[in-house]
């Protein structure tokens, strides 16, 4: 009985789960998808039972790598650009049962999120460095402006000094 409550339990969580689910066999032909896999990649279930991987994934290096290896690759971002989704995958070998299977969670939110903070900090920094150039642009015509009166005034007071020496030496 307690197997029964198991295994129904394990079928629930293979159909409520909200990450896509992907079993393929050793010659990468897809064997079974849950219903979130099937959503996210807009496909219908039936219909990719049998079909080789490649028809709905990528590429399957990362599944042969897990297979070959006998290991759980870890992909911490898969672009599917078709679909404008970004996914974060768990591949692991089920050697008992010559299956490859991958848990694959949605991170688009994260990247969009990503994508318009570097966005955001990009143009932040544009208006930063248009701001200081505008600043500078004004301390120089400042500058500028006081490097002409400085030499208009040092003309004037050059003359005037001229002037009075000539008084002095004429009076002298």
């Amino acid at each position: 009985m307690l197997k029964k409550s198991e295994k129904s339990l394990w079928e629930l969580l293979w159909e409520y789960d909200p990450n896509g689910l992907i079993v393929i066999d050793q010659s990468m032909q897809i064997t079974l998808v849950n219903p979130a896999f099937g959503r996210m990649f807009q496909v219908d279930r039936e219909e990719i039972i049998g079909q080789p991987a490649t028809v709905v994934l990528n590429d399957v290096k990362d599944f042969q790598k897990a297979w070959e290896k006998k290991q759980v690759i870890r992909v911490p971002e898969v672009e599917y650009s078709e679909l404008d989704m970004y996914v974060k995958e768990v591949i692991f070998p089920i050697p008992d049962e010559d299956l490859i299977a991958c848990i694959m969670v949605d991170i688009t939110h994260e990247i969009h999120r990503e994508k318009e903070m570097m966005k955001l900090k990009s143009e932040t920094l544009a208006k930063v460095n248009e701001v200081v150039d505008n600043q500078m642009k004004v301390v120089q015509q400042i500058a500028g402006l006081l490097g002409e009166t400085t030499a208009e005034t040092k003309v004037s007071l050059f003359k005037i000094v001229k002037m009075l020496e000539r008084e002095i030496s004429e009076d002298g």
